[in-house]
């Protein structure tokens, strides 16, 4: 017999939830997860090490509808929260409410947001959102055309989900044609590259916006930064995010028009499309600053919690996240009462050396068993091994780098200061073989 809690929805049942995914974001949505007075049991697929130490993980393909849904019916799972873009893409959560389980995420039709660019800047088109003017190119000759009609940098994104790893900044358009051959001939993302957006570079300084939303009613969490080049000052490939912070100091009135430009008319947008879109809306946003007042425009949408921003915003969160995302899962996060957030983070993300490109796995983490007063570490690339001798069973797996991005080492603080100084206090206490982060993660609020 499940235990009933009181909550804002009168007097309902705690429920069975499922996280899906492996990485830091998932390991910070499971730990907000925790500590919600909606949860019975928690579960995760595929998880991590630190996960594991928070809820029950299982080891399935979550791209296959038919193994998640069997996983949910074999632990009586009532609530999913779809981490990762890809298997909504595929459409599991579309398999999920079918099957009477509540799921925070969009349908595969909502998931086009992300899924395929070239929907995605159509779709801004149609609503009249603010976006960078492009084009949509399916052969070599269009891309020519699309980049000699632009000067550089030019901006070129693969249409499908790559990643993180599908946009291009090329200074030379002899280099741009040549990522445009070699994505259209699948050499560098597969499928994801056949058809290509080409589009006027925006100036200015990125932003992310996160809102929970059931379609209708939505939740702001803090408007945050990430930082995607591989090294300091902003130098070298696109990652999926070297690190992010939250709170970003911004202009006034900025936030309104992102409410009165971007989230409203895109919410209106996807009901008149009849897309039930219950899930997270990521705004990533271009702020330009250089006029009066600022304009904006959207970069992308992702349709999930973004990565490393969810570590960042979500220990800032002052509600219980698990009642606003089960609310909106449900349909009514109307009912649900904004919560706010308060304080300032810092995430630093610990990479393996060569990332984005090559790098090896394996090798032995240490310093995780430290803990720091406002400091969360949460699990991005890891896994077990096991100690090669002398050790007693119980102690016998040891945590290895299995990714990338290794791990996320999140500072909070009453400041900006205080936020950053116990986030890289508690990076330089950890260690592996070629450990590599950004030591200017947050440099524009100094």
């Amino acid at each position: 017999m499940k235990k009933k809690i009181k909550t804002i929805f009168g007097d309902p049942e705690k429920v069975n939830v499922l996280v899906l995914g492996s990485g830091g974001r998932e390991h910070c949505l499971v730990e907000a997860l925790s500590k919600s007075r909606v949860t019975a049991d928690l579960h995760c697929a595929t998880g991590n090490p630190g996960i594991a130490s928070l809820a029950k993980v299982h080891d399935i393909d979550i791209r296959n509808r038919h193994s998640v849904k069997n996983l949910c019916a074999a632990c009586e799972i009532d609530f999913v929260v779809v981490g990762p873009e890809a298997p909504l893409a595929e459409g599991v959560a579309d398999w999920l409410r079918a099957s009477g389980v509540k799921v925070l995420g969009p349908g595969a039709d909502g998931a086009q947001l992300e899924s395929s660019k070239a929907f995605a800047k159509l779709f801004m088109r149609r609503y009249g959102i603010p976006t960078s003017p492009f084009d949509i190119c399916a052969n070599i000759d269009e891309c020519k055309a699309a980049l000699l009609s632009r000067t550089p940098p030019y901006v070129v994104k693969a249409d499908g989900l790559a990643a993180g790893k599908g946009v291009f900044l090329p200074d030379d358009i002899e280099e741009a044609l040549s990522i445009c051959r070699s994505l259209m001939r699948g050499e560098k993302l597969g499928v994801a590259g056949r058809k290509i957006v080409i589009e006027d570079f925006s100036p200015g300084k990125e932003l992310t916006v996160l809102a929970i939303t059931d379609g209708k009613t939505y939740r702001l969490l803090e408007p945050s930064r990430d930082h995607k080049r591989a090294f300091d000052g902003d130098e070298g490939p696109n990652t999926g995010g070297m690190g992010a912070y939250a709170p970003v100091t911004l202009p006034p009135g900025v936030m309104d028009v992102v409410r009165d430009r971007v989230i409203v008319p895109t919410l209106d947008g996807l009901r008149s499309e009849g897309i039930d879109f219950r899930g997270v809306l990521y705004m990533g946003l271009m702020l330009d600053e250089t006029g009066e007042p600022p304009s904006l425009s959207v970069i992308e949408y992702n349709v999930r919690f973004g990565d490393p921003e969810t570590q960042a915003v979500v220990p800032l969160y002052r509600g219980d996240l698990g009642v606003a995302m089960l609310a909106a899962a449900e349909g009514r996060l109307d009912a649900c009462e904004e919560a706010g957030s308060s304080g300032c983070s810092l995430c630093v993300v610990m990479a393996s050396d060569g990332y984005p490109g090559d790098f090896k796995r394996g090798f032995p983490i240490s310093g995780l068993d430290r803990t720091l007063p406002g400091v969360h570490v949460y699990h991005s690339g890891t896994s077990y091994g096991h100690k090669r001798s002398g050790a007693a069973a119980k102690d016998s797996r040891e945590v290895l780098t299995a990714g990338g991005r290794v791990l996320s080492v999140v500072g909070v603080g009453d400041t900006f200061a205080e936020a950053k100084a116990k986030a890289y206090e508690m990076v330089s206490a950890i260690s592996f073989e070629g450990a590599r982060y950004r030591k200017d993660i947050g440099r524009s609020e100094d």
